[in-house]
């Protein structure tokens, strides 16, 4: 073992696999019991915003009609397969081994890093990668009122479906594609309003009769590199039509960001004020990364300090599936290859100046 991947969903999977291909010996370590990350706790009815045929990780591709669009159990089921796979070509997977703290390896050890797991055991290597994903941090947005409020507040992560919802006045906060989709399932049987500080962006799903990923593809959108854009832009909505006809025929209301909450009601920006049953924010996620509190790896925010998923605090510690994190698509089944093949490459160069450093070269060439 020279690497340990911190994190069973697409990004960590994804690392394993290009690691193997590099010729490193990875151990994926996950918390949960199936190495698919937190695919199987989104929301019932979510649906891929690219087709089959763009959503595929590295050596396996996604199979069936490229043009559909997954949804999330299909994608449960691609990620179960290709761990399945991973571990017929010989990676090591460790389910059920929670992460609680990375810290600097003790120099009589040889340096590198140790992983303390939740069972009290220690794992030493010289190289890690956190891709431990975002889903288990929410974003939560300051809402003043929030304390007194009498309704529910909820975050999109522990959305699950609109049946508990029937029958009631929500107010969904955000504006990207999950805000969207999950808003007007709720419409459906409830009356919803869509709360969010700038109008809605909504761009079309098919452009000229083809996919948007289509034309993302073909002209290297994809691949645009993060460390050109210096305010990475909001995500539009994309949207075939359904999306915005809710909202021309009024089966579903946008309005602008409430300015509190109080007691049982929101207060709009106009002064007038509704009772509300329920606030479901759909405002994102942070990454998860907790267990590297105390290495000094991250910033104020909790956010890694990276250069293109290579920390710039540690040698030999890398960060997989980060929003922007090279590009666009870098928090995406179909970027976040590219990402764990950049980091593979950059990893095993560092492991190979390690030994050089350390005297295991006797003739320019690796003996692992």
């Amino acid at each position: 073992m020279n690497t340990i991947v911190i994190g069973g969903g697409q990004a960590g999977l994804a690392a394993t696999r290009t690691l193997l291909d590099a010729g490193l010996t990875p151990v994926l370590l996950e918390a949960t019991d199936q190495a698919t990350g937190s695919w199987g706790r989104y929301y019932d009815s979510l649906t891929l915003f690219s087709p089959a045929r763009y959503s595929s990780l590295p050596g396996l591709a996604f199979g069936g009609d490229g043009d559909r669009y997954p949804h999330r159990d299909e994608v449960v089921d691609y990620l179960t397969r290709y761990a399945r796979d991973l571990g017929r070509g010989g990676a090591e997977i460790r389910t059920g081994a929670r992460v609680t703290a990375v810290a600097a390896g003790a120099q009589g050890s040889g340096g590198g890093f140790a992983v303390h797991l939740a069972d009290g055991s220690t794992l030493n290597a010289p190289a890690v990668i956190a891709a431990s994903g975002s889903f288990d941090r929410p974003h939560l947005p300051v809402l003043p009122g929030r304390d007194g409020f009498t309704g529910q507040i909820l975050h999109a992560a522990a959305y699950t479906n609109p049946l508990p919802y029937t029958g009631r006045r929500i107010v969904v906060v955000g504006a990207g594609n999950s805000a969207v989709q999950i808003a007007c399932e709720l419409a459906e049987t409830n009356t919803v309003t869509l709360a969010t500080r700038t109008p809605i962006r909504f761009v079309d799903q098919r452009p000229l009769g083809k996919d948007l990923h289509f034309w993302f593809t073909v002209t290297g959108f994809d691949r645009l590199p993060a460390r050109l854009v210096t305010t990475p832009p909001t995500v539009p909505v994309l949207d075939e039509g359904t999306y915005r006809q809710a909202l021309r025929e009024g089966r579903l209301e946008r309005r602008p960001m409430f300015t509190r909450l109080d007691e049982g009601d929101v207060v709009w920006v106009d002064g007038s004020r509704e009772p509300v049953d329920v606030v479901l924010l759909a405002t994102g996620y942070q990454p998860n990364l907790d267990y590297l509190n105390g290495l000094g790896a991250l910033d104020e925010r909790g956010h890694p300090r990276h250069d293109r998923g290579l920390s710039t605090t540690h040698p030999g510690l890398g960060f997989l599936g980060l929003e922007w994190q090279r590009t666009p698509a870098s928090n995406t089944l179909r970027g976040v290859g590219r990402d764990a093949r950049y980091l593979a490459r950059k990893l095993k160069a560092h492991l190979g100046a390690r030994r050089f450093r350390a005297g295991v070269y006797s003739s320019g060439r690796p003996r692992w």
